[in-house]
C-alpha cells in the first residue's frame, strides 16, 4: 500500500518535536533557575521526561505547522515553542534565542522564494510593536518587539493575509486573557503577564489558516 509522503513527513517531524521538546524544557528550566543554557543542554538526554507536557506541546506544534505551512517553517515552530514556554515561566524572551533566530529563519525560508516579502514583513511588524512599546513601555517589553520581527517574517513569507492574522491574533488573544484575569478576579488593569505566548499563538493560527 502506498503511503502519502506528507503523512510520513509530518509523522517524522512530530517525533522530532517530541525529542526537541525535552530540550525546550531544559532551556526553560535553565533560564528559570539561572543556569547557563549550554550546561543544561549538555546534561539533557534526548528522551521525553515526566510529565511530558512540554514535550508533547512541542511535538504537536511542530507537526501541525509543517502539515499546514511546510518544512521551511519547522525551525520557527521549534524556536517559537521554546520562546513561548520560557516567557510563560520567566517573563523573559532571551536574546540568545531571539536574535540568532533572524538569520536562521531567513535561511530556512529561502526555499519558499518569498524571502524579500518575509523581510519586509519582519521590519513592518517590528516597527508596529516598537511604536506600541514606545507608547506604553510598562505594558510591553523590548523582547516582544524583537519577537514581533520573527513572527512578521514567518507570516509574511506565506502571504500578507497571514501577516495580518498573526499581527491581530496576538493582540486579540492577549486582550482576551487580560479580560479573563479581570473577570475572574485574578488580576487588575495593572497586572503584568507574559505577552510572547499570545503573540506566538496568533502566529500559529496564521500558519495553520494559510491554506
Amino acid at each position: 500500500m502506498d503511503v502519502d509522503p506528507d503523512v510520513v513527513t509530518v509523522g517524522a517531524v512530530t517525533l522530532l518535536g517530541l525529542v526537541a521538546g525535552r530540550y525546550v524544557r531544559a532551556l526553560a528550566d535553565a533560564f528559570h533557575q539561572g543556569v547557563p543554557p549550554v550546561r543544561a543542554l549538555r546534561g539533557t538526554p534526548p528522551v521525553p521526561s515526566w510529565p511530558p507536557s512540554v514535550d508533547v506541546l512541542t511535538a504537536v506544534v511542530a507537526g501541525l505547522v509543517v502539515w499546514r505551512a511546510g518544512l521551511p517553517y519547522l525551525y520557527f515552530a521549534l524556536a517559537g515553542t521554546a520562546l513561548a514556554v520560557i516567557d510563560w515561566r520567566t517573563t523573559r524572551l532571551p536574546d540568545v534565542i531571539t536574535l540568532p533566530s533572524y538569520p536562521i529563519l531567513a535561511l530556512t525560508l529561502l526555499p519558499t522564494g518569498e524571502l524579500p516579502r518575509a523581510l519586509l514583513g519582519a521590519a513592518a511588524l517590528a516597527v508596529l510593536y516598537g511604536v506600541l512599546w514606545f507608547a506604553r513601555p510598562d505594558a510591553m517589553g523590548l523582547g516582544d518587539v524583537k519577537l514581533a520581527g520573527l513572527i512578521g517574517m514567518a507570516a509574511a513569507a506565506l502571504s500578507w493575509q497571514s501577516w495580518v492574522v498573526a499581527a491581530l491574533g496576538g493582540q486579540l488573544l492577549g486582550a482576551l486573557y487580560a479580560v479573563g484575569l479581570l473577570v475572574t478576579g485574578r488580576g487588575t488593569r495593572e497586572t503584568q503577564f507574559p505577552f510572547g505566548p499570545f503573540m506566538l499563538l496568533g502566529a500559529l493560527a496564521a500558519l495553520c489558516l494559510a491554506r
